[in-house]
């Protein structure tokens, strides 16, 4: 067993809260870098204290005291030559509270405020002077922390570290020299420790090409760490999925439409991929609507086709039985059998199909996370399918081709990938992109309406209704409770069945069972149904062409790919379509931005980019279901450094191999097991 990392002059203690912070080793303690410096090189009299600036003062403890209106709080009033400054701390120390003794004479460091008792500091940073102490010569690193771990506790450790942990370049000199870049050492230490004499002002012009380096060498970590799981999978094997063609000809001549230039572009990508003898790990893109369910249903054929099973798994079982739904029409028509398989099914029948899965006496299974349950195995299972992979955890994706012995996976996604993004964390996979609509898709008007007008929206309804037109109700998204947000579908349901009397109200959410959510939708399907009340469960996989309106409420509470997804369930049809965004105002800064990206574009990549801008990646991607550390220091905005990470890496991986295990020790350390396999 591996001897758990230790970091010199760290407590246990203080060991696990570094640990919080994923910092297990000293090389982590040097790429833990400062979020910010503060300027205590100088002194400021109180009577100069600007409002609303962090500033620090020399002062003279006058008094201390606990005072319980309207809280219990620790004020001590301090004093220099020009004036009275009040120290409030809302939680405190009994050490705190011995320290402030009456004559005590302090370095107080806060931002000062207007108070009722005149300027104070609330939670300020102090400590006791001692005897001609002098004045810090350079500005003063705050460091990301947590709860017990001081600043001068973590910059302790941090400056051992800098002068303990090899600093030396992981880069080859040549590689530094041809990008001018700033070496390695020196960054780091610029970075944590600025010259002497350097203001706040001036610090980021001097950092920037420390800055420039750091981010470089953390995409090239993490660009490097990608292309080495590619070639891993590369060098094992898998089953050639070398169909004879007859089953998707088949498919193909009794198909209503033809597919798109995109689509069969992509189908063979796909198909190419599935005749290679090393697993296929490729990820198929495609906007809402763009028809990626049928370039699935034809790769499925050719794995049926080499004498494999091929599985299909969606993150909900709306989404799987919509699936389950357009296979089975497209497929059993040639003689095949589609297997269903979900949480809610009865035992019994549950049962039956996990035995025909596992005896191989169907090749087809469609399913939800059920597929990935302990008991649920396949004869020979060689082609892996996830829809809208990005909402299962990356050990879920991967349990699901684990069921076959190195199987061939094609992840799905109707959240369009910006390309920096594509480039940086999908830089392990093979992307293709399904860029175009099919015929007689119908562009969507979105429209932003002030919920004060929620009167004349349901009068458009009714309009839509007594016409035969039918339209989508979608409830707000209540992320703290899942029963607010059923119960407030529900009143929605009742008042809309009140105030249009000659409507079919239908109401479908996650809380419904199986059984009563597929009749819910196959009435509005058969148009039984004019308008449907809904929680995003219809998000994703639902297509009524006759539906032409889709109403939003409380649309600011919403994530852009959400709405994206959820306007794109209209416009499948020849009739005008439209997406009512109705908002309660007044709006914050965050939601306003939101909207108006999805009211001025319909493009799903541009939403997406502009998107990234908004959250950065992080959010976006989230560790959950990337399997990836997430980038602290890097910009995906910067399309040049993203790009020049990629070059470099195959120069480390072909020509420079021992630099790059150097560079992927000081970088990930530890967590490369958390990447993609």
């Amino acid at each position: 067993m591996a001897e758990k990392p230790t970091i010199p002059g760290a407590t246990s203690v203080v060991a696990a809260k570094l640990g919080k912070l994923g910092l297990s080793r000293q090389a982590d303690l040097v790429l833990h870098l400062p979020l910010r410096f503060e300027d205590e090189t100088r002194i400021t009299a109180i009577v100069e204290a600007i409002p609303g600036e962090s500033t620090q003062f020399e002062v003279r403890v006058v008094s201390a005291e606990i005072a319980y209106r309207p809280r219990r709080q620790l004020v001590c009033k301090v004093a220099d030559e020009t004036g009275l400054l009040v120290l409030r701390f809302l939680n405190f120390y009994p050490s705190q509270q011995k320290v402030l003794q009456p004559g005590a004479r302090l370095r107080v460091f806060g931002e000062v405020r207007g108070g009722f008792w005149g300027s104070e500091l609330i939670h300020p940073r102090f400590h006791v002077v001692q005897d001609d102490e002098p004045l810090p010569a350079a500005l003063t690193p705050v460091y990301p922390t947590t709860a017990g771990l001081g600043q001068a506790s973590l910059r302790r450790l941090i400056e051992r570290a800098l002068n303990e942990v090899d600093l030396t370049d992981s880069l080859p000199v040549d590689l530094v020299e041809q990008r001018k870049m700033m070496p390695f050492r020196e960054s780091v230490r610029l970075l944590h420790a600025p010259p002497p004499g350097l203001s706040a002002e001036a610090l980021a012009a001097v950092q920037r090409p420390a800055w420039q380096r750091i981010a470089f060498d953390e995409l090239l970590a993490q660009q490097i760490s990608l292309r080495q799981a590619y070639a891993a999978r590369r060098a094992r094997g898998a089953p050639v999925l070398a169909g004879d063609g007859t089953l998707t000809r088949r498919l193909l001549a009794q198909l209503p439409f033809r597919l798109t230039p995109a689509q069969q572009r992509v189908w063979h990508e796909i198909r190419h991929d599935l005749i290679q003898p090393h697993p296929m790990q490729r990820l198929l893109q495609g906007d809402v609507g763009s028809g990626k369910t049928i370039v699935a249903a034809l790769v499925m054929l050719q794995a049926v086709e080499a004498g494999y099973q091929a599985a299909l798994m969606a993150p909900t079982e709306i989404l799987a039985e919509q699936h389950y739904r357009k296979l089975a029409a497209w497929l059993v028509p040639l003689g095949l059998e589609v297997a269903w398989l979900s949480g809610s099914q009865k035992k019994k029948e549950r049962q039956a199909t996990i035995e025909k899965v596992g005896a191989g006496r169907t090749a087809l299974v469609v399913g939800t996370h059920a597929l990935i349950e302990e008991g649920v195995e396949f004869h020979r299972l060689g082609l892996a399918i996830v829809d809208e992979q990005h909402r299962f955890g990356v050990r879920q994706r991967l349990a699901l081709k684990q069921k076959g012995f190195q199987s061939h996976q094609l992840a799905m996604s109707a959240t369009p990938i910006p390309r920096t993004l594509a480039m940086s964390y999908y830089a392990d996979l093979d992307v293709s992109v399904i860029d175009e609509l099919p015929p007689g898709r119908t562009p969507v008007v979105t429209k932003l309406v002030s919920a004060a007008r929620r009167d004349e929206i349901i009068e458009r309804v009714r309009a839509l209704g007594r016409d035969g037109r039918q339209v989508y109700w979608v409830c707000p998204l209540i992320e703290e409770s899942e029963a607010l947000q059923l119960k407030t579908a529900e009143e929605t349901h009742a008042h809309l069945t009140a105030e249009l009397p000659g409507l079919h109200v239908g109401l479908v959410h996650g809380r419904l069972k199986t059984d009563e959510k597929a009749a819910v939708m196959a009435a509005f399907v058969r148009n039984d149904i004019h308008l449907l009340v809904a929680t995003t469960v219809i998000e994703v996989g639902v297509d009524v062409p006759n539906a032409s309106l889709m109403v939003i409420e409380h649309a600011e509470r919403f994530g852009l790919a959400q709405l994206h997804q959820l306007r794109g369930r209209v416009g499948r049809g020849a009739a005008e379509s439209a997406c009512i965004l109705l908002y309660e105002p007044p709006l914050g800064e965050t939601a306003r931005a939101r909207l108006k990206i999805i009211y001025e574009n319909s493009d799903g990549f541009e939403i997406a980019r502009q998107d990234l801008h908004l959250r950065g990646p992080g959010e976006f991607v989230g560790a959950r279901q990337s399997g990836l550390p997430l980038l602290r220091f890097a910009d995906l905005e910067d399309v040049t450094l993203v790009e020049a990470a990629r070059q470099a890496t195959e120069d480390m991986l072909t020509r420079w191999p021992e630099h790059a295990e150097r560079h992927l020790a000081r970088w990930l350390g530890g967590r490369a097991e958390l990447l993609k396999a």
